[in-house]
């Protein structure tokens, strides 16, 4: 919020711009400034970044963050810091990203486990057992490891 507008009435009222601009710690040199409509450097330093940031933004089909987007001004030369990412909330820009996994089975928590009907054993025989890491698909090229397939 500016205090501008409060340092003016004060000034309109008849009261020293000085004290009113100590009260709200505010420079007079500042005051006066914004008041003739000058721009200060940081100002018209966002203003020059926001113009390539956009640029930079469009031409990557709008997928670069703000990560990137400070990366690719980094690589141009542009000496900027990372908390410039504010210019582009200012200008609505959002890098894309991926979707969050969707969970579409939620077990019910009363739920109990279903007998096995058909008789599956998963246990491994000791006996005709491959050893990890053998080479036993045709397939597989030599010095490879390939599918381990049971004998």
């Amino acid at each position: 919020m500016s205090v501008d507008p409060f340092i003016e009435a004060e000034k309109r009222g008849g009261h020293s711009v000085k004290r009113a601009c100590e009260l709200l710690e505010v420079s007079r040199a500042a005051f006066y400034a914004r008041r003739d409509g000058h721009r200060g450097p940081r100002e018209v330093r966002d203003a020059e970044l926001s113009e390539r940031i956009g640029g930079l933004h469009r031409d990557s089909r709008g997928t670069y963050g703000a990560p990137r987007i400070h990366a690719a001004l980094r690589r141009e030369g542009e000496l900027c810091g990372r908390r410039r990412a504010r210019l582009m909330r200012a200008l609505g820009l959002q890098g894309r990203h991926r979707r969050r996994r969707q969970i579409t089975t939620i077990p019910a928590p009363d739920a109990g486990w279903r007998p096995d009907l058909i008789g599956r054993d998963f246990q491994a025989d000791p006996d005709e057992s491959t050893p990890a890491g053998a080479e036993t698909s045709p397939m597989s090229p030599p010095m490879r490891a390939g599918c381990i397939w049971p004998r």
